[in-house]
């Protein structure tokens, strides 16, 4: 009896979207990984050793070479502390532009041997910063004032340099600034007589 037929339901459509697998996004740490040679990244902890080791060394040095410099060689030197203090502080300015004439010349692609040259040639400029930065600091006195003992006050300690030359922070600062302009002076003189020896274009 076609009257009491039901109609037959529909078949439910099939999905329309179907999502496939997705591969699982590599990590940033892989994609380093993936990026970075091993010899690099060997070089690389090679360096972080060098520079946590060169740190320590620092440390040792100031404590040790650092009264040394003020207690004997400052008072002996022309002018005393304060001619030390200028001659000491024209060495950042100097021997940071040793070593930044020199090592902006390397090409280790190009040339191997001629870069281990200029590393050569800017041993000074880094020896210079060096003694300069031992000096500056041996020259720290503790943040406390509770720390500024009798060792403190003892010759060539941070206490006895500020008591002896109380204004040993200033000639530094100028004698840096000073030198540091005399070198942008002559660098802007020499790039500008580069330009007027250039041939027009």
């Amino acid at each position: 009896m076609s009257g009491s037929a039901k109609p037959e339901r529909r078949r439910a459509a099939g999905a329309a979207l179907r999502y496939e697998h997705v591969r699982r996004r590599p990590s940033a740490w892989q994609q380093v990984k993936k990026k970075t040679p091993r010899g690099e990244s060997f070089l690389g902890c090679l360096f972080l050793l060098a520079a946590m080791a060169a740190f320590v060394g620092f440390a040792l040095i100031v404590g040790t070479w650092g009264s040394e410099l003020w207690g004997d060689v400052a008072p002996a030197s022309p002018g005393g502390g304060y001619g030390f203090a200028a001659g000491v502080g024209a060495l950042l300015p100097l021997g940071s532009a040793a070593m930044i004439a020199t090592l902006t010349r390397m090409d280790w692609k190009r040339s191997p041997l001629r870069s281990l040259g200029w590393v050569a040639c800017s041993l000074p400029g880094v020896a210079a910063f060096f003694v300069w930065a031992v000096v500056f600091f041996a020259s720290f006195r503790p943040k406390h004032r509770r720390d500024w003992d009798s060792g403190c006050y003892s010759r060539g300690n941070p206490c006895w340099v500020h008591v002896e030359y109380p204004w040993v922070w200033a000639v530094g600062l100028l004698s840096t600034v000073l030198v540091a302009a005399a070198l942008i002076t002559v660098l802007i003189r020499i790039a500008n007589a580069r330009e007027k020896t250039l041939p027009p274009v």
